[in-house]
């Protein structure tokens, strides 16, 4: 299939202007495909009279083409192009009729029978170049129309879709025409689905999920919808332009790939967001900001949309800063920049280290393939920061006048970063170019390290702060007393506003027990210590008295390690003294995820793995120990997730199973019973039979895939061929139990036991991304690869098949960025 151009969009969008669409779609057609019939009305701008462009579609079957009523040769589709020649300038209309397929790999038209009742649901997620899969269109962003849509589905279906909905009877279906929208945010939701429908300020709101989790729907939906309504009535208060669109679903659907896509009027979740088991508030925060960041989406994204993909960051750093931002102005949630600053902006510090990284926002990306590699942790957590940052210097007040003055702008348009820019400009007298500049077409992550120097015999210190890199940053300093009356504790002396680089040092009094650059948060940046104030976090770390600020802490020694600054036992060792007094649900986890999937997975030698599991499980125990009383469920929570996961002996973890519940509590539910059986295959100490009962008792999607999940894991030879045929001989598995079935493979007490993988790894999953596409390309670099082998061998394999097996985009992107991380486990490993 040829990818997108940016020139040949660029060539197409002046030559085109297209004014609707017209779609019928019928899902009564079978299990394989579906029937999918579009009219476009476009008119030709310019040109001479002999001007040929194309058409995108990726039929099962094209059955007939029209042109202006001229029937047009289905044989001329290339690829999935059909060419149009000979256009004259003025008006057109094109008719195509075609079968389309539906997908297991949550592109395009997804189809998804649940394995608990029986009942079969659709979705589209068109995102990038999958409209293609569903309707022809020209697809590309800056192509706006309006979409008239019609669905044919089983008599018992609900079909959901952009604009309000109507039952005509006899399974039709007509959606209210959209406004001007592109491709890529056209959405349908067809299935028997169970609803919850309200109004808010004049407007239908509507949550949906599959029938089978109804009960889980409907026990969280007042808090779904409250967080829905107060999200909703702050952006208003934020912007000048109302809501644009006639309605707001929200669609839980299965085996979705992202998280949400900020489809105008009908948002997609994935449905693990209807949380069938125990969750943390943490947990419930981040459903949450997905709902705010995607509701943003509906101004930056589908209201004003991105002119071609190099400025995707103006979509998702936007939404991803306003999600959190809204979320701790309008909701219980007040803390959500410490779940940001432990998880998310790791994500991009780690993103921006490697060497795909990419400035924040690109001087163009050239094609569709190369721009959807670009949703990662730049475009995210590095833009989000970035803005952040820009609200810290620019001032809230002038930031959102120059956000209004943007969307009046361009609504219903396309715009560029020039113009964002321009807009900003406009409400203040600084230089925003400027900054733009430094801050969005640069890459890399600054070090900020500080000096203190005493300046006088009175015991008065000065600052220095010396900046490797090349942004400003406007940062916070925290200067940290030790509390009078209990010495494990700090007391804040003040808070410094400091802008670097500087022009003078800045005067801070008598010298701090800890000095804290960019407290709170607010620029991105890694942080270092003078060599006084370091020690006082190792030693001191719970008693800082904000967790904002021990989550910036936590961070620098989080980078240190990955720097190989700082042993990775020395990270253990103060996670084991802290950790058992941390309250904050995010840094908990956060802190315990690094420790056990980056530290002791990899980071340490084989021979070192079994004293860290060992610190881990001690950690775990005493955080269990501390919630007995019963006044912590999340933490107790965590503690009990991760204690299965780095057991090392089955003993505890199968009475658990055996009992039903984890004395104190919790009871097991579906979601810690597969976690326990899980790691009692990797270990050995459960079977084949115990896991198919165990699918006996929850035959669930989640039942499925913990199932494939724990088969895979099992330590024998014959388990690991069948999982390996499922995986890379097959195309049978969707997209999640591919996942699944990957998380089971490697695991790091199994190394000799699947050696032999590691070099069929690079050919096998290189022929599977191929065949199966970008969904699946991904899920083999990421879940598939084998991070275990941290190993010059492995290396060596994985620089051979960049160099000489060309993977598709997607694959390589992941390979880079996993070959990457595996060296710098081995550097990790030499400096300890």
């Amino acid at each position: 299939m040829s990818v997108l151009t940016r020139d040949e969009a660029q060539t197409r969008a002046e030559l085109l202007d297209v004014h609707r669409y017209t779609i019928e779609l019928d899902l009564t057609a079978g299990d394989e495909t579906f029937d999918s019939r579009t009219l476009i009305r476009f008119s030709v701008l310019a040109g001479q009279d002999a001007t040929d462009t194309f058409v995108e579609v990726k039929p099962a079957e094209l059955r007939s083409v029209t042109l202006d009523g001229q029937p047009l040769d289905p044989e001329t589709l290339d690829g999935n192009r059909l060419p149009l020649k000979n256009l004259t300038v003025g008006e057109h209309e094109l008719r195509v009729d075609a079968a389309m397929r539906y997908s297991r790999t949550g592109e395009g038209m997804h189809r998804f029978t649940d394995p608990t009742d029986g009942r079969t649901y659709v979705y589209t997620q068109l995102f990038m170049d999958d409209v293609q899969r569903v309707f022809a269109a020209f697809d590309q962003p800056d192509l706006k129309a309006v979409f008239d849509l019609s669905v044919k589905a089983p008599e018992d279906w609900t079909v959901l879709a952009n604009g309000v909905t109507e039952h005509l009877g006899d399974g039709r279906w007509q959606a209210a025409p959209t406004p001007l929208i592109s491709t890529y945010l056209v959405a349908v939701a067809a299935g028997p689905w169970h609803s919850v429908r309200t109004e808010h300020r004049g407007l239908p709101f509507g949550i949906h999920c599959r029938r089978s989790l109804a009960p889980y729907l409907d026990a969280d939906a007042e808090e779904i919808l409250d967080i829905t309504r107060a999200c909703f009535d702050r952006y208003h208060e934020k912007f000048e332009e109302p809501y644009p669109f006639d309605s707001y679903d929200q669609a839980f659907v299965p085996e979705f790939n992202a998280g949400a896509m900020e489809n105008p009027g009908l948002v997609t979740f994935r449905d693990e967001f209807v949380y069938r088991s125990a969750v943390t508030d943490t947990e419930r925060q981040t459903r949450a900001m997905v709902i705010a960041h995607e509701m943003a989406h509906m101004w930056f994204g589908d209201l004003v949309t991105l002119q071609w993909w190099d400025d995707i960051w103006l979509n998702e750093s936007f939404a991803e800063y306003m999600g959190y931002q809204t979320l701790t102005e309008a909701t219980r949630f007040t803390d959500t920049w410490t779940d940001f600053g432990v998880a998310r902006k790791a994500w991009g510090y780690d993103a921006d280290q490697r060497p795909s990284t990419h400035p924040v926002a690109p001087e163009a990306v050239d094609d569709t393939a190369s721009a959807l590699l670009n949703f990662d942790g730049i475009s995210y957590a590095k833009g989000a920061s970035a803005l952040r940052q820009l609200v810290a210097w620019l001032g809230e007040k002038d930031f959102l006048a120059g956000i209004n003055t943007h969307f009046a702008r361009h609504r219903f348009a396309n715009a560029t970063l020039a113009d964002f820019i321009d807009s900003l400009a406009g409400a203040t007298e600084r230089d925003v170019h400027a900054w733009a500049d430094t801050w969005l077409r640069t890459t890399g992550v600054d070090t900020l390290t500080p000096r203190l120097t005493n300046g006088d015999s009175s015991g008065t210190y000065t600052l220095t702060v010396d900046r490797t890199g090349s942004r400003p940053h406007r940062i916070a300093v925290g200067l940290y007393d030790r509390d009078l009356t209990d010495e494990g504790r700090f007391s804040l002396r003040e808070r410094l506003d400091l802008d670097v680089p500087q022009t003078t040092a800045q005067p801070v009094g008598k010298r701090p027990a800890l000095l804290l650059l960019n407290d709170g948060d607010l620029t991105y940046a890694k942080i270092r210590f003078d060599a006084e104030s370091f020690e006082a976090v190792r030693t001191n770390l719970s008693g800082l008295p904000e967790p904002l600020t021990r989550a910036v802490v936590w961070n620098a020694l989080r980078d240190a390690v990955r720097d190989g600054e700082l042993p990775a036992t020395a990270y253990l060792d103060t996670a084991r003294t802290h950790l058992p007094h941390e309250t904050d649900l995010a840094l908990v986890q956060g802190v315990l995820a690094f420790a056990t999937v980056h530290i002791a997975d990899r980071f340490l030698t084989p021979e070192q793995r079994p004293a860290a599991l060992s610190t881990l499980t001690a950690l775990c125990r005493d955080l269990i120990r501390r919630t007995e009383d019963g006044d912590h469920p999340g933490l107790r929570l965590i503690a009990v997730r991760h204690f299965i996961d780095v057991a090392a002996h089955p003993d505890t973890i199968d009475a658990w199973l055996a009992d039903g519940t984890v004395p104190g509590g919790p009871e097991l539910d579906p979601e810690l019973r597969w976690r326990i059986l899980s790691r009692l295959a990797v270990l050995g100490a459960t079977d084949e039979a115990a896991i198919a009962a165990e699918l006996d008792r929850d035959p669930s999607a989640t039942g499925q895939e913990g199932a494939a999940r724990c088969r895979a894991a099992l330590p024998d030879a014959q388990a690991k061929a069948k999982a390996w045929e499922a995986m890379f001989a097959t195309d049978d598995l969707s997209n999640y139990l591919f996942t699944a079935t990957a998380q089971g493979f490697w695991q790091p007490e199994q190394a000799d036991l699947v050696r032999e993988y590691v070099p069929r790894y690079y050919t096998d999953a290189v022929a599977v991304a191929a065949r199966r596409g970008p969904a699946i390309a991904d899920a083999a670099g990421r879940w598939a690869f084998p991070a275990h082998a941290v190993d010059a061998e492995s290396l060596r394999l994985g620089e051979d098949c960049l160099r000489d097996a060309d993977p598709i985009p997607a694959l390589r992107r992941k390979l880079v960025d996993q070959l990457d991380d595996l060296a710098r486990a081995l550097r990790v490993r030499e400096a300890s």
